[in-house]
């Protein structure tokens, strides 16, 4: 595999605002290199007849239903806002007026 990491490294390192030192650069690139090595030995194994998927095994809704059930007062709603006012709970103006 020839060796054009260092210029993958660079521009990734760039992307993420991170700054490395050529040692960093150096290990970052065999690890880059080994990680595409194994992306080519992926690419020997025979899938022919196999169904591309996006999970191993059948994925199935486990939800329960969605049903109305017994519901909170407003009192209880409201029992721990640290300040409500008219039924509401209060919070700071995050919204400066225009």
């Amino acid at each position: 595999m020839k060796n054009d990491n260092a210029m993958d490294i660079d521009y990734v390192a760039r992307l993420a605002r991170v700054a490395l030192s050529d040692e960093e650069k150096a290990t970052f690139a065999k690890q880059l290199g080994d990680v595409l090595g194994y992306f080519e030995k992926l690419k020997e194994v025979d899938v022919d007849g196999v169904e591309p998927s996006a999970h191993p095994y059948e994925v199935s809704n486990v939800w329960r239903a969605d049903e109305p059930g017994p519901a909170f007062t407003v009192n209880e709603a409201l029992a721990n806002a640290p300040a409500r006012r008219d039924g509401q709970v209060v919070v700071p103006k995050v919204v400066e007026d225009a």
